[in-house]
């Protein structure tokens, strides 16, 4: 990873700008700014163990290059999770060193922190992964995820050689959180490579993604499905009348929010699909017909086997534990129900574990969801099983009742589909990385709360 990443820092001139939030940095900037970290940074050799907690910010980026340069295993931790929920995460990989921000993170995109690295009591990286992520948390403990280099290095390849993706030059508002893999893969690493020059809003409202795109005349825009969503609440079309593609990812946008966007901006949201075990695996810059998530990436093998999607994968994207059930024989069993359609296209059908059998009737809890999210005044949907139906609702209405959407459902869905109870929300609780959380247990909290 050091070989790769030095490469990356030194492929464009001194003058190429590669950040911007109020000032901008330059590719000359970046070097400095990381050599002088890795200075800081001393007692990290090859094969050390990281754990990195740094809010939004230049200073993140140059902190995990930083590190990657020196040969080191990067542990990302996201800068919310409170401290209960981080001691868990470094019971599970043991870092021996910690990289933190000085004082308390201040609110939104910052492009400056004073950086610390302390001694953390752990044990050098037990393989040859380079970033560890975990898993979102939705469905419960996180699980312990590793890229190699290889992996990283060919996820890279894949961007730079996938039609429509932000080229040379363009500018690119990277709304995806930069501690989890595409802000960090999609985002940082495909920028260096390709030379395009990344662009941070303060915050993820419309008010300041808007701003952004309006004052430094975006070409690229990615985030998730809520962004989007919140910027076609919000239209200004002038804003983004520079921006020539987009694209969601992290869950599947909704087709509703995907259609609000287009009808405000006059242009589609693309569809980007994979795992953090895996990266990015599809592409759809230029728009698709949900569920598609558009065809593999170059480079990417793809089959349906038994209903869901595999891809091959040299090895075990798990450097604490083996899981068979999810990488066997060189497949990675991605959790998710496909299919391919005649042109290639694959089309997600939900995942594995949204099937519930309700009474001996199947249930595919996305549809419930999808009925639910048809109501005029809600805004998220989810339906959890296993033997009955719980659905959660967001709504930003006060006047929204239970029994309403029960009929809603009843209308719509066959009575051994209707959910057993509906819990109304202001908003339903989220992942540090901004997906719904499926597990039943925190859900219901949220209820009585």
């Amino acid at each position: 990873m050091r070989e790769f990443v030095n490469d990356l820092m030194h492929r464009h001139g001194d003058d190429v700008p590669i950040f911007t939030h109020e000032s901008t940095v330059t590719h000359g900037d970046l070097r400095a700014n990381v050599s002088a970290l890795a200075a800081q940074f001393s007692e990290v050799r090859d094969g050390s163990t990281v754990a990195v907690q740094v809010p939004p910010s230049f200073s993140h980026f140059e902190a995990v290059l930083a590190l990657w340069s020196s040969g080191a295993q990067v542990i990302s931790i996201d800068h919310r999770l409170r401290p209960a929920e981080v001691d868990v995460l470094r019971s599970l990989t043991r870092p021996e060193f910690f990289v933190r921000q000085k004082g308390d993170p201040a609110d939104g995109f910052q492009e400056r922190y004073e950086l610390t690295i302390e001694p953390a009591g752990g044990v050098p990286a037990p393989t040859a992964h380079r970033l560890v992520q975990f898993s979102s948390g939705s469905t419960g403990r996180p699980k312990v995820i590793g890229r190699s280099t290889r992996s990283l290095v060919d996820e890279v390849a894949r961007f730079a050689a996938s039609d429509g993706m932000a080229v040379p030059g363009e500018r690119f508002l990277l709304l995806n959180s930069p501690a989890h893999s595409f802000g960090l893969v999609g985002g940082l690493l495909h920028s260096l490579a390709a030379g395009v020059h990344l662009v941070f809003a303060a915050n993820p409202s419309a008010e300041a993604v808007l701003h952004q795109a309006r004052t430094h005349e975006v070409d690229f825009l990615t985030g998730l499905p809520f962004h989007f969503d919140l910027l076609a609440s919000s239209p200004d079309r002038h804003a983004l009348c520079t921006v020539r593609g987009a694209f969601s990812g992290g869950e599947l946008m909704p087709q509703d929010v995907a259609d609000r966007f287009a009808a405000a901006y006059g242009f589609p949201v693309g569809e980007c699909f994979g795992t953090t075990e895996t990266g990015a695996l599809t592409m759809a810059v230029n728009g698709t017909v949900r569920p598609s998530v558009g065809p593999p990436m170059p480079g990417v093998l793809a089959r349906v086997h038994d209903g869901l999607v595999e891809v091959v994968q040299e090895e075990s994207p798990y450097p604490y534990e083996d899981d068979p059930t999810r990488f066997s024989g060189g497949w990675f069993r991605t959790g998710d129900r496909g299919e391919f359609t005649a042109d290639g296209e694959l089309r997600l059908l939900g995942r594995a574990d949204s099937l519930v059998v309700v009474r001996g009737n199947k249930v595919d809890l996305t549809e419930v969801e999808n009925v639910l999210r048809g109501h005029p005044l809600v805004t998220e949907a989810v339906a959890v099983g296993p033997s009955e139906i719980q659905a959660y609702v967001g709504t930003s209405s006060s006047g929204l009742s239970a029994q309403a959407l029960s009929e809603w459902c009843a209308e719509r869905l066959a009575e051994f589909k209707l959910p057993a109870h509906i819990h109304v929300l202001g908003a339903l609780p989220r992942t540090s990385s901004g997906k719904i959380i499926r597990n039943p247990d925190v859900l219901a909290g949220q209820a009585r709360s």
